[in-house]
């Protein structure tokens, strides 16, 4: 039985891995490892189908080490014994090990000396946070790679070479696919190139030929093979930023269903980064300082949506909606820094009072740099009256705080007593 195309197709060189450009592009930590030939045991955790396995059979292609694949938890210390004869009889073996997460004590007790004499160079994957869920005697000896989900681009070049590869891919099938099903293909799998490669092989290979002997890709076809559903949401039309557009606006609106409905759109369609993106982008500009908390959860929920990857990470980025629609606004911070940059792009600027020039350099007092600044924290309450702004725009007003939370209300009186201190 012929091995899936998604095995045959794993790089066999550093150079033929998609995405994970922060590791293995030019003069990245890998890359450099590999280049200087100086390999060190690793952990590459991430999301399922990201390449993890990848860039450790590239590794191993790129250097000419022996090659080995165990898994933490199904296969025995007997078999980490035979991996360890081969480098002792050979020299370095690079053991790819599935699950290390799930390595018994017995099994690491056996293996740690060989990590440290560096004749098994141990390649960890792990779905799960090794800082949370792995011993710390490995990850002591251990450097921790965190692997990204794939873009559509990074998927979609992926697809191309197992389309034209006549050696390991599908190029002897003539296979033909429509930009409609393409897109849908490197967006439903969610950055999982394994799923979306195995789904473009089931396709391929279920579907009859043309007269003309070509096989023809549908978005039906497509859909059918990895089992979920296109809708018009075409990441270069009106219709996607039409459902972002939608979505900021209903929590703006305070609407909750509305804008769960539109979240839901945007995950369905694999867009869990722009749905990340955007949920930052409202939090600061439409609630802001009416309610500072909730920009600092949505911050975590994100972080964690990414780290979770799709289908979970809906379950952080749906409590954010509500949060957000429910909250407070206040675009006053928005409004503020866009007034300033307005005054400085039509050169509406001044110059810096000479009290605030840098005074850190001989011969500044002697130009009046700093003379005169007067150091707030020296005076009762932090604060002192002095000038800061360019004398040419001394008036400006670039804040106007909006009193609908309880934090920016309180902002609003703490600046109403500096304006009186002032006058």
């Amino acid at each position: 039985m012929q091995k899936p195309l998604a095995y045959r197709m794993r790089p066999t060189t550093i150079d033929d891995i998609v995405g994970q450009q922060h590791l293995v592009g030019e003069g990245k930590i890998i890359r450099r490892m590999v280049e200087a030939n100086m390999l060190s045991s690793m952990i590459l955790y991430g999301p399922p189908g990201t390449g993890k396995t990848s860039i450790a059979s590239a590794i191993a292609g790129s250097t000419h080490y022996a090659f080995r694949m165990l898994n933490a938890a199904t296969d025995t210390k007997k078999d980490l014994q035979v991996v360890v004869e081969e480098a002792k009889m050979s020299g370095t073996v690079i053991l790819l090990l599935d699950e290390v997460h799930r390595l018994d004590k017995p099994k690491q007790d056996f293996l740690l000396p060989h990590l440290e004499n560096g004749r098994i160079v141990m390649i960890g994957a792990t779905t799960e946070n090794p800082y949370i869920a792995i011993n710390p005697a490995i990850r002591s000896r251990t450097q921790i790679f965190e692997v990204k989900p794939l873009t559509e681009e990074d998927i979609e070049i992926a697809v191309n070479r197992a389309l034209q590869d006549t050696t390991n891919g599908l190029g002897e099938l003539n296979v033909k696919i429509d930009e409609e099903a393409l897109i849908h293909l490197t967006r439903a799998t969610n950055g999982d190139l394994r799923s979306a490669l195995n789904g473009l092989e089931l396709a391929s290979k279920s579907t009859k030929p043309d007269e003309d002997g070509s096989i023809h890709l549908t978005l039906n076809i497509l859909e059918e093979c990895i089992q979920k559903k296109a809708f018009s949401h075409d990441k270069d039309g009106d219709a996607h930023y039409d459902v972002i557009s939608a979505f900021q606006k209903s929590i703006r609106g305070s609407d909750v269903d509305a804008a769960l409905h539109y979240l839901a759109r945007l995950i369905e369609a694999g867009e869990l980064l722009i749905a990340c993106r955007r949920l930052l982008v409202i939090a600061y500009e439409d609630i802001g300082l009416a309610n500072p908390g909730a920009c600092s959860r949505t911050v975590s929920a994100v972080q964690a949506a990414e780290k979770l990857g799709l289908p979970e990470a809906r379950i952080p980025l749906a409590q954010t909606v509500i949060d957000l629609c429910l909250s407070p606004k206040s675009n006053s911070s928005y409004l503020g820094i866009d007034q300033a940059l307005a005054d400085i792009r039509q050169g509406n600027i001044g110059e810096v009072p000479d009290h605030l020039r840098d005074s850190h350099y001989q011969g500044a007092e002697k130009l009046g740099r700093g003379v005169s600044y007067k150091y707030p924290h020296d005076f009762p309450g932090g604060w002192v009256k002095q000038s800061y702004l360019p004398e040419k725009i001394k008036h400006k007003t670039y804040y106007l705080p909006k009193e609908t939370g309880k934090y920016e209300k309180g902002l609003a009186q703490r600046l109403q007593q500096i304006k009186n201190a002032k006058k």
